[in-house]
């Protein structure tokens, strides 16, 4: 059984997770991110889609 705590720390780590890949994506020189595909204006859906899981 997962405690508060566990539930909370595991929300906390994501959390920094997701505000670390958003923005490294929303930073990248806008050369970079058109080479790979990337807009960085979609950088919070992407982050998110990339720590929580696409969404259904």
């Amino acid at each position: 059984m997962t405690t508060v705590y566990e539930m909370l720390k595991t929300a906390a780590t994501n959390y920094a997770r997701y505000r670390e890949t958003r923005d490294e994506i929303a930073n990248l020189p806008l050369d970079v991110a058109l080479d790979l595909g990337i807009y960085p204006g979609d950088a919070d859906r992407i982050a998110h889609d990339a720590v929580y899981g696409k969404a259904a």
